[in-house]
């Protein structure tokens, strides 16, 4: 192949000989998709091969690129992206590398995530205060490439819960990963500050992680203290998540009106009776790359298989398992995001959880692939918006050599990944100067 296509002059692109996958449930078919802007125009069925169909689309010049037969589908979205978590081998080395350098590692992980065909992410937690904020500014303001992001603060926790990591002899701020308060009052000033910073999203732990010491299933903040901080964020029209491994947190959220619950893996029955009451205000991502890659495939940095920590990791990842498999039953939509950012869960291969949607949870591709798509877009609040291959939607775009239905392995084979459209540019160009043509009105 030539040399890469990035535009032309009317911002006008053609894929034609493309199989579509619309992410709406439809079964792929055969058609053009039109790119006007940042915008999709119109969708065609069938091919035309440049002939009125396709003349008709147009008032002027535009650029075609003939997709040979590869499948084109809306970018993939992450509901649980860390993009300050830097690949590191630990919490400690996140929260201790030095500003400056943290949030040019931060700008480094947006583009892995990028080039993984992630076109969209929802910020679950940031290191430090402005990190999300500064990135998604500078990928918005087109200094650096990245996902479309939506920028959460650092978790807000309990004195001793998760997050707050200094020593008990050395109580000092600095250490922790999280922002510790102790009541309503100090929740409401965290809060308040945070919204200044500029946050999208306030999240609130909720419940304990076994990596640190604090059990799963343990729900340390007061009910109080949650309803200081959803009455403050909803004033001024915050989003508000979680993290909720235990089956009390997962009601504080059901209760508070939490739109994102993360984990949720040991949901009692109660638990899912109230979610399915309200499915149509909440989203789950389960994080379950982090329990799987925790559990099994971190030893090379000291978390060795058959240890406590890992016997209780296989432990949460089974009811995790039992618990999606429940909820997804019950129609409550469960997202993709894995947690990475860590060393045994790398940036960049946040694709294996649509694998893990299917082999492990009871997804077929097709739900798996709009558990990364479709309901992506909704949990971003661009519903109407994002995550479709549709008329008017925003110009998110993958071109995939194969099907995804068929194997959706491939979507963690960049070298599959033929282009990467975002907001109708490419940040990945198709090789594709043998089958470009030019039309003309």
């Amino acid at each position: 192949m030539a040399d890469d296509w990035n535009g032309n002059g009317n911002g006008s692109t053609l894929f034609t000989n493309v199989r579509i996958l619309d992410a709406t449930g439809e079964y792929p078919y055969t058609g053009e998709v039109l790119v006007q802007g940042n915008r999709i125009k119109q969708i065609t069925k069938g091919s035309s091969r440049f002939g009125s169909s396709s003349s008709s689309m147009y008032g002027g010049g535009a650029t075609v690129i003939d997709g040979m037969g590869a499948t084109l589908m809306p970018g993939m979205i992450d509901a649980h992206l860390h993009l300050s978590w830097n690949n590191a081998p630990g919490i400690d080395p996140i929260q201790m590398m030095e500003l400056e350098e943290h949030m040019l590692v931060t700008m480094e992980m947006a583009k892995l995530v990028l080039d993984a065909g992630f076109t969209a992410g929802r910020g679950a937690a940031a290191a430090k205060p402005r990190l999300d904020v500064v990135a998604k500014k500078f990928i918005n303001q087109g200094r650096f490439p990245g996902p479309r992001y939506l920028a959460a603060g650092p978790e807000i926790t309990t004195v001793g819960g998760l997050g707050d990591a200094a020593p008990s002899h050395i109580p000092h701020e600095g250490l922790n990963l999280g922002l510790v308060v102790s009541g309503p009052e100090e929740i409401r000033r965290t809060v308040r500050t945070l919204i200044k910073y500029g946050v999208d999203s306030i999240k609130l732990n909720l419940s304990g992680e076994s990596l640190t010491g604090m059990g799963a299933e343990e729900t340390p903040m007061s009910e109080e203290e949650v309803a200081m901080a959803a009455s403050e964020a909803r004033c001024r029209n915050k989003v508000l998540s979680a993290h909720a491994r235990s089956s009390g947190s997962v009601k504080q959220c059901i209760r508070h009106g939490i739109q994102n619950i993360y984990h949720a893996s040991f949901a009692d029955e109660e638990a899912l009776d109230m979610l399915e009451a309200v499915k149509d205000r909440h989203f789950v991502a389960p994080g379950i790359a982090w329990l799987i890659n925790t559990a099994r495939y971190a030893a090379e940095w000291g978390i060795k298989p058959g240890s406590r920590v890992t016997i209780e990791y296989e432990r949460e990842l089974e009811m995790c398992i039992e618990t999606m498999k429940k909820m997804h039953r019950r129609g409550i939509r469960i997202c993709i995001g894995g947690d990475y950012g860590f060393a045994w869960t790398p940036q960049g291969t946040n694709a294996k959880d649509i694998e893990t949607f299917v082999t492990m949870l009871g997804f077929s591709p097709m739900e798996a692939i709009q558990a990364g798509t479709k309901y992506g877009g909704q949990i971003m609040n661009m519903g109407d918006e994002l995550g479709l291959i549709k008329e008017g939607y925003l110009a998110d775009i993958l071109l995939i050599d194969g099907d995804p239905i068929a194997d959706v392995r491939i979507l963690q084979d960049k070298n599959r990944i033929l282009a990467i459209m975002k907001d109708g540019k490419f940040h990945k160009a198709p090789r594709m100067s043998e089958q470009r043509r030019r039309l003309t009105a």
